[in-house]
């Protein structure tokens, strides 16, 4: 049985997933974020559970355009203070995903979502300028990466909803738009295809799903193309408005639906 006929996906259903699926490549390359919108739509559509699992190759997918896209703006330095954190949240995730039902997952990353929102918009009101990447190597770097890395992986783990919170990182570690882009993609490439397994085991990933991977990914590249070609119109300080109300929007989302 293929996974159109498992799900029983009507035509409409499948464009509004074809739409998702473009946003997941136009957030990769423009406004990271901005793919939580993507995660209502699957969610909508799919078992909520299972659209974890189908979203995820094609985040993978919208990863390797963005890497071939900005590789020489990556920030090492911000990456590896990141990736043990990350490592940290990913197994509370995978803990959290084995008891946990939809509402409360949805109800969890929301309610993050939202909190991470207004923290960053006070920082920036309260803050003098804005900080150096190179910053996450003092003591004070090191617990904000360390606090954020953990909520990133988990957020990320249990609804592909980690996108939103290393942008608000990001943001407020001062990064400019190509560098932000460029760490962005190789955090959430190496984050995804690490998460692979582990949606595996819990069953979220089988041939259905990737039955279904295959017939959406080809929506993933025009949206990346779009995403380049509109990143290049857009200055930093919309830049940095449409991250933050892409995250509102997802936070809100999830929260209400």
């Amino acid at each position: 049985m293929n996974t159109m006929t498992l799900w029983h996906i009507s035509g409409w259903e499948f464009a509004a997933l074809a739409l998702a699926a473009l946003l997941v490549g136009f957030s990769k390359t423009a406004v990271s974020g901005a793919n939580t919108v993507s995660l209502a739509v699957f969610a909508a559509v799919l078992p909520a559970r299972a659209s974890t699992g189908v979203l995820l190759p094609l985040l993978i997918a919208g990863d390797v355009l963005a890497v071939a896209t900005y590789r020489r703006h990556a920030h090492w330095p911000t990456l590896w203070r990141l990736f043990p954190a990350v490592a940290a949240g990913v197994v509370i995730g995978t803990v959290f995903l084995v008891w946990a039902d939809d509402g409360v997952v949805r109800t969890s990353i929301g309610a993050i979502l939202l909190l991470m929102a207004g923290v960053t918009l006070w920082r920036r009101r309260t803050a003098g300028g804005p900080e150096d990447p190179d910053a996450v190597t003092t003591r004070a770097g090191k617990v904000k990466a360390g606090s954020y890395g953990v909520l990133g992986g988990f957020t990320t783990m249990v609804a592909n909803a980690g996108g939103p919170v290393m942008s608000l990182y990001l943001l407020s570690a001062g990064f400019r738009k190509l560098g932000f882009l460029g760490t962005s993609a190789f955090f959430f490439l190496i984050v995804n295809v690490s998460k692979v397994p582990f949606s595996a085991g819990l069953g979220l990933i089988d041939g259905n799903s990737l039955l279904l991977d295959a017939a959406l990914v080809a929506f993933v590249v025009p949206g990346a193309v779009i995403g380049r070609w509109a990143v290049n119109r857009i200055n930093q300080r919309l830049f940095e408005q449409l991250v933050i109300a892409a995250t509102i929007i997802g936070g809100l989302q999830l929260l209400l639906r």
